[in-house]
């Protein structure tokens, strides 16, 4: 499972401007609000390429930062904030 900062910001009762402000005050994300250490915080953040056409424009490329799941509670490390219930993953049950 990987969510978007908006769906993350949600999660923690934030909103995405506030998410990314704290972020970037510990030093996790940079001025285009993608992780500052992609190597190091690969486990948690990773940085999703996306491109589409545009029929004047020509083809356009933008990344996004997205948080794995692990990510969650480790964001929540980082900054100080409280981890709501997780759900339990049922995925792996026969």
């Amino acid at each position: 499972m990987e969510c978007d900062l908006q769906k993350t910001a949600k999660y923690f009762g934030l909103t995405r401007s506030k998410l990314i402000a704290l972020m970037r005050d510990k030093g996790l994300l940079n001025d285009r609000n993608l992780p500052a250490f992609p190597v190091r915080d690969r486990e948690y953040l990773r940085i999703k390429d996306s491109n589409w056409y545009h029929e004047k424009a020509g083809m356009q490329y933008s990344q996004s930062t997205k948080v794995r799941q692990a990510g969650i509670r480790w964001l929540a490390e980082q900054l100080g904030l409280k981890l709501p219930a997780i759900p339990a993953d049922n995925r792996d049950v026969a």
